[in-house]
C-alpha cells in the first residue's frame, strides 16, 4: 500500500486525525511522524529514514502540520530536511520556502506589500526608542505581536504610551524584535479564508467579544460567503507566499480590507463546523492529484 506522511507534533490532534482518516478512505496508508523521529545521513543511504522506512523511496508525499517550537538549530535543521526531501523528489505541502516565508510575519507582510496587496501599517525594529516613535506615528493605538507565532498568543493591544514604552524596553532587553502594527477597528470580527490549490474552498467570519478573533481564544465561527474582491485577495496572498494550502486572515474596515496574516499550516476545526466541504478530504484529494502527475 502506498504511503502518505503527515509531519505532526501530535498524531492524535483533531486536524491530523481528520487527515489520517481521509488518507485511509482514499486507499493510502498514513504515516504520522515528528521531526524528532527522522534520521538524516550524508555520504551513505538511506538519506533520511523513520525507523525502517526510507522516506525518499517509500513516502509518496508529506503533509506538514505545524512544525512546533524549537531552538534556532532545531528550526534550521528541520527546514534543511524539508528542502533536502523536496530536492530529492518527495512532494511536500506546503513547500519549505512557503513555510519559511509565512512563519515570519515581517517577511510575509513585505512580500504582500511588494505584490500590491493591502496590509496594515507596521513598524519592525530592535530599538525601544524607535518603537515608541512608531507608537505615536501609528496613532497611539497599536498591536504588539511576536514576529513568530500564531493563534493570537502573545499579541497585545496597547494605547497607553507608558505601557507601550515598558513593553518595548522589556523586549529590547531580551533581544526580541519589536513588531508594532496599527490597530484597525474591525467590529470584533475578521475573515478566515482557506485556500487550496489556487482557490478558496471554505471561509468563515470569526466573531469575538474582544479585538482578538482567534477561534482558539474563544471566537465564534460564523458561515461566510466571500465577495470576489475578498476571495481574490486571499488567493493572491497565498500565491505570493508560494503556498498551496493556506489560511488567510483579512480585516474589513472603513478604509477597505487588509490582509493581516497568512498561515501556511492552518487548522480548520472551527471552519469545518460552518462548511459542508470536508476540508481534510479536499487536502488529501489535492495531494493525490499532485503525486499522480
Amino acid at each position: 500500500m502506498e504511503k502518505i506522511g503527515i509531519l505532526t507534533r501530535n498524531e492524535n490532534s483533531w486536524c491530523t486525525a481528520q487527515l489520517r482518516n481521509a488518507i485511509v478512505r482514499r486507499g493510502f496508508q498514513p504515516i504520522c511522524f515528528s521531526f524528532q523521529s527522522i534520521v538524516a545521513r550524508v555520504g551513505f543511504k538511506p538519506e533520511t529514514s523513520l525507523g525502517d522506512i526510507d522516506i525518499i523511496r517509500e513516502l509518496k508525499a508529506i503533509i506538514v502540520r505545524p512544525i512546533g517550537r524549537g531552538s534556532l538549530e532545531e528550526i534550521i535543521f528541520r527546514m534543511d530536511l524539508l528542502h533536502k526531501l523536496r530536492r530529492l523528489g518527495v512532494y511536500i505541502i506546503n513547500p519549505p520556502h512557503a513555510i519559511e516565508r509565512s512563519v515570519d510575519k515581517y517577511y510575509t507582510l513585505t512580500l504582500l506589500e511588494e505584490a500590491g496587496l493591502p496590509v496594515p501599517r507596521t513598524v519592525v525594529t530592535e530599538s525601544a526608542r524607535e518603537a515608541l516613535k512608531a507608537f505615536y506615528e501609528l496613532g497611539g493605538d497599536v498591536v504588539i505581536k511576536p514576529i513568530f507565532g500564531s493563534r493570537g498568543i502573545g499579541s497585545t493591544r496597547v494605547s497607553d504610551p507608558d505601557v507601550a514604552e515598558r513593553i518595548f524596553r522589556a523586549l529590547e532587553f531580551h533581544h526580541q524584535v519589536i513588531y508594532v502594527q496599527e490597530y484597525i477597528p474591525h467590529g470584533n470580527y475578521d475573515l478566515r479564508l482557506f485556500v487550496l490549490g489556487g482557490r478558496v474552498i471554505a471561509a468563515m467570519r470569526r466573531v469575538a467579544s474582544s479585538w482578538k478573533t482567534n477561534v482558539s481564544l474563544g471566537a465564534t465561527p460564523v458561515p461566510y460567503k466571500p465577495t470576489k474582491e475578498i476571495e481574490d485577495l486571499a488567493i493572491r496572498a497565498s500565491e505570493t507566499i508560494g503556498c498551496e494550502v493556506s489560511g488567510v486572515d483579512i480585516l474589513e474596515s472603513d478604509r477597505g480590507p487588509f490582509i493581516v496574516e497568512l498561515n501556511s499550516q492552518p487548522g480548520w476545526r472551527g471552519l469545518q463546523s460552518v462548511t459542508d466541504i470536508n476540508i481534510a478530504e479536499g487536502i488529501v484529494d489535492y495531494v493525490i492529484r499532485r503525486i499522480a502527475g
